[in-house]
């Protein structure tokens, strides 16, 4: 199979994959996507917010998991996708937002054949700090490969 040019694969791509269950339900979208880094947008809504009236933190944690892994599972060829799961995960807390826009970025650190650590940060609009992490995942058996397994 001949290797597909990067920009054939497009953030609409990206988007459509993730635009069913859970992640439809939380409501964020792909900013960019490459090999090694991912970063996701969430426009937040009333609810996602907590008691507090800020961004509750388990939204804040699904973001970041979401951008490590697939930090680590980028695919150039839109037909194609490789999937990952999630070994262990540590956040740490450090902001607050109750608006606007915030992104996730993930960005590969490290790994062999299936297993890779990523590194996570959370920003609100202004680019204040909201959350960061690091993640442990691996890459199912399907995915191993660059090209990863048909859609």
């Amino acid at each position: 199979m001949a290797e597909v040019p990067p920009s054939a694969f497009s953030m609409e791509d990206a988007n459509a994959r993730f635009n069913m269950g859970f992640p439809a339900l939380v409501g964020f979208h792909f900013l960019e996507w490459e090999d090694g880094r991912a970063v996701l947008g969430l426009q937040v809504r009333p609810e996602h917010l907590n008691l507090g009236g800020v961004i509750h933190g388990g939204v804040l944690a699904t973001l970041m998991d979401v951008a490590g892994a697939c930090a680590g599972t980028y695919c150039a060829d839109p037909a194609r996708i490789r999937k990952a799961v999630t070994l262990s995960m540590t956040n740490t807390f450090t902001g607050q937002a109750g608006e606007g826009l915030i992104r996730a970025i993930g960005t590969r650190r490290a790994g062999g054949s299936r297993i890779y650590n990523s590194t996570m940060e959370v920003f609100d609009q202004k680019g204040q700090l909201l959350a960061m992490g690091e993640g442990t995942f691996r890459l199912r058996s399907s995915s191993t490969g660059p090209a990863g397994e048909p859609v």
